[in-house]
This record gives C-alpha cells, sequence and structure tokens, in this order.
C-alpha cells in the first residue's frame, strides 16, 4: 500500500493536494571550529520522527557534494511497498522537484523482475521511504549551509544557535541479548557448496549469499549505537535514518549510484581483507588483496555486470571503466573498488536510471535474475534495508545513494534488530574463508552491540 501523504496536513494545503515547489531560505554560516558540530546535530535532530543523517567521515574524492547533510521533519513523505514503487517514486521526485531523502530496500526487485520475498522479515521496514525535509542542514568545510522551507525560515537562528549549544543527552546504554545468527556454521557451509554446484552447472557465475545476525526483545538508544558504529568504521558513506520507529545505523564504505547532470558514477566493492595493527603485516595483507587472483576475479565480474546496466540508459559507446580494483583501505578493513560511469542519454529520468540498475550488482552476483532466485531459497531471512540504498534526490534530479552493507535495522516497535553481512561466491572461493570473511564484516557491529 501506498501513502503519499502531508505528513502535518497543513490547514492550507489538504494531504491529496501537496504544495510542491516551495521555495526554500538558504543562509550560511562560518563556524570556528567543526569539532564536535556533527554529533551536536545528531543530538539535536532526536526531537524529530523523520531524519536522514549522512556523513563522509572526511572521505574526500572527486565526486564528493558536501560532508555531512541532516535533513529532518518531513514536510511531505512517499511510503509504499514494492508494487508500482519506481513508479510512485518518478511521480513524487518529478512533481516535488525538491530535496528528497530516503530509502530504496531490496525487496524493490520484485517491482523490477518477476521476484518474490517469502523469507521471514524480522525488522519489517516499509519497502521504499522518501520525505521531503522541512528542515535541511549541510556541513562544507567550515560552513553550515541552511536550507529551510518558507514556513519554517524564521527558526533558523534559533536552530543554530541551539545546535552550537547543544548539550549531548544523557545516553543510555542498554545492551541487547546475545546477537544470534540466523544459520549454523555447518549450514552455512554446506549452502556455499550447494551455490558451488550451481556455479559449476552454470546457473550463475558469482552469487552473493547472506547471513543475519540479530536480537529480539531488546531496547537500544540507536542515536548512541549509530555513533559508536561510526566512530569504529568512519565510513565514507555513513548513514543514520529514523522513520518512525525504525532506524537504519549505516556505516558503509559503498557507493551505490551517483547522477551528477547528465553523468552517472557507480562504485562497486568487491575484495576484503582484515587490517592488521603491525603496519608492515597490515601492508603485506593489502598487497596480497590487490594482486589475489580470486578477489580481482569477483569485483572484475561485477564491473562487468555494472557496465551492462548503465548501457541500458547511457550514450552509445559512454560507459567507461575509470579504476579497476583500486585498494582502500578503512578502520577495519582493506577493499577493492571500482569506478564506472557513463553519460546518460536523453529523456533518461533520475528514477529510470535507479530502476535499470537495480538492485546493485555488488549485492546480487550475475547474472543478477538467476543469482536472486537461487538465493531466495537458500537464505532464511528477508533482506529488507539491507542491500538496499539510502540516498538523496536534489531539486534539479541529481541524486547519490549508498549500499546499505556493515548496517544494524532496528525495530523500536519491536525491539529487534537485525545486523546482516553476505560476501561473493564464486567457483575459487573457500567456504570456511567465506564464512571468516562474515565474521570479520560483523565485528564493528557486534562490539558496539556487546
Amino acid at each position: 500500500m501506498t501513502t503519499f501523504e502531508n505528513v502535518e496536513k497543513l490547514s492550507f494545503c489538504k494531504p491529496i493536494q501537496i504544495q510542491f515547489h516551495l521555495m526554500r531560505t538558504i543562509k550560511t554560516f562560518k563556524i570556528n571550529s567543526l569539532n564536535g558540530i556533527k554529533s551536536n546535530l545528531l543530538t539535536w535532530s532526536q526531537q524529530f520522527s523523520e531524519i536522514c543523517f549522512l556523513d563522509s567521515n572526511e572521505h574526500q574524492d572527486q565526486y564528493s557534494n558536501f560532508d555531512a547533510a541532516l535533513a529532518v521533519d518531513g514536510f511531505t513523505s512517499l511510503q509504499t511497498d514494492f508494487h508500482h514503487a519506481f513508479d510512485d517514486l518518478e511521480d513524487y521526485q518529478s512533481r516535488s522537484k525538491d530535496w528528497l531523502f530516503g530509502y530504496l530496500t531490496y525487496d524493490l526487485k520484485n517491482s523490477v523482475e518477476n521476484l518474490s520475498s517469502k523469507n521471514s522479515d524480522r525488522t519489517e521496514f516499509p519497502e521504499l521511504f522518501f520525505f521531503q525535509p522541512k528542515k535541511l542542514i549541510f556541513i562544507k568545510a567550515d560552513t553550515l549551509i541552511f536550507h529551510y522551507l518558507k514556513m519554517v525560515d524564521d527558526e533558523i537562528e534559533e536552530d543554530f544557535e541551539e545546535i552550537l549549544n547543544q548539550q549531548k543527552l544523557p545516553q543510555t546504554r542498554k545492551a541487547p541479548s546475545p546477537l544470534l545468527t540466523n544459520i549454523s556454521k555447518t549450514d552455512y557451509l554446506n549452502k556455499i557448496g550447494e551455490l558451488q554446484r550451481h556455479i559449476h552447472r552454470g546457473d550463475c557465475y558469482e552469487a552473493n549469499f547472506c547471513m543475519e545476525f540479530f536480537a529480539e526483545k531488546c531496547s537500544i538508544n540507536p542515536f548512541q549505537i549509530y555513533d559508536d558504529l561510526n566512530t569504529i568504521s568512519k565510513a565514507p558513506f555513513s548513514a543514520f535514518l529514523r522513520n518512525g520507529n525504525n532506524f537504519s545505523l549505516c556505516a558503509s564504505p559503498e557507493r551505490y549510484l551517483q547522477k551528477n547532470q547528465s553523468t552517472s558514477i557507480s562504485q562497486p566493492i568487491k575484495g576484503t581483507a582484515r587490517r592488521d595493527l603491525d603496519l608492515e603485516n597490515d601492508s603485506e595483507i593489502a598487497a596480497k588483496l590487490q594482486t589475489d587472483e580470486k578477489e580481482r576475479a569477483e569485483n572484475i565480474m561485477i564491473v562487468d555486470l555494472v557496465r551492462n546496466d548503465l548501457s541500458r540508459t547511457a550514450k552509445k559507446g559512454s560507459v567507461n571503466v575509470k579504476e579497476l580494483c583500486g585498494l582502500y583501505s578503512f578502520p577495519q578493513v582493506h577493499q577493492l573498488i571500482s569506478t564506472v560511469s557513463s553519460e546518460i542519454g536523453n529523456g533518461v529520468s533520475p528514477v529510470d536510471l535507479l530502476k535499470t540498475t537495480f538492485p546493485m550488482g555488488s549485492m546480487t552476483g550475475a547474472p543478477k535474475i538467476s543469482v536472486m532466485q537461487i538465493t531466495e531459497k537458500l537464505e532464511s531471512f528477508k533482506r529488507g534495508l539491507y542491500s538496499g540504498s539510502i540516498g538523496y534526490f536534489s531539486p534539479n534530479g541529481d541524486f547519490d545513494f549508498n549500499v546499505v552493507i556493515r548496517s544494524i535495522l532496528y525495530n523500536a516497535e519491536k525491539k529487534c534488530l537485525s545486523a546482516p553481512v553476505g560476501g561473493a561466491i564464486t567457483a575459487k572461493s573457500i567456504p570456511e574463508q567465506e564464512y571468516e570473511e562474515c565474521l570479520l564484516k560483523a565485528k564493528a557491529m557486534r562490539e558496539v552491540l556487546s
């Protein structure tokens, strides 16, 4: 069911007559120090039911548009299941022509292809959610930039002072019940063996297989847990998202897709290795990852899939691999990241670009449809927002979306959380090593929840 509403049901704006093309007041403030300002913003945001906080954690690349962004307090919103989800999003985005923040769950695959999701859903997030924030704040270098709808622009100076002087609220650190897994190690190894039999038969040649860590009857402070997770991970596509009782605490290192005017950029990750406190050992681990035949093969297979996806909306001959298997190091892991670009064809809408590339190849495998059918049968949980994407649209239709991995999904009403992890399986995968890689990817999440 689709919910398409004016959040506050303002008297001058009936729910079925949403007032779009609203002007925003923009004001900038220089600040002497960024120290603590992001924490202040997140603490200040706790009063709102709709929140999206995006943080690059000082990772800068040529595609970055800002250091951090906070969107709060929905004026309008779109919430729907997978039926006609992209059509609804197309209508919402094209009519609003404003900043929109939200997410796409992995299960929107059922809107793109004749697929289904029948596994158990622990956290029960709506399958698509976007909101038009009344209040939007960007951090760029030493500047805070406020983009407020006219109806609340008289609150800018007051909010700025509150944010600067925000006292961090007392944090309650309630640990959940012990994290459980939805699959034993023996069952995991057996299912990897079954996946490899599919690969040897030619049903697919790479598959992303996922397992779930979870806790039930638990109560956590999602703001504090996100702050802890972000401090440990410092990932370039971190995101805190709240939709009422649904919280996503995301420490993602991966960009799914960016649209910048007529150019699209995708940066799939495949290839993971642990960090080591000893600098010499750490360098050896990184060098081994960059030359590892199996890890590079994983990455290159997905690069080919991304090239094919982007070619569906690209000008002829414009798809280009700008970087192949680049080595990037984060506090927890080393990763291989590739960058694929295209020039977008005439008449392609922003939502079309998403629809023709979703779900991202790094979280499916190849070929996409066959792999998604196989993993749906082998996995024992519904991925939901995990393997989906959090991001935003700008007023001119540009966008930037991450890949929801290394993330904790929490339903405060049900008092349950889910923290899935996964990895790419190929013919050369060693099941024991794949299991250890999953534990490595879950390390930071398990640490902040313990």
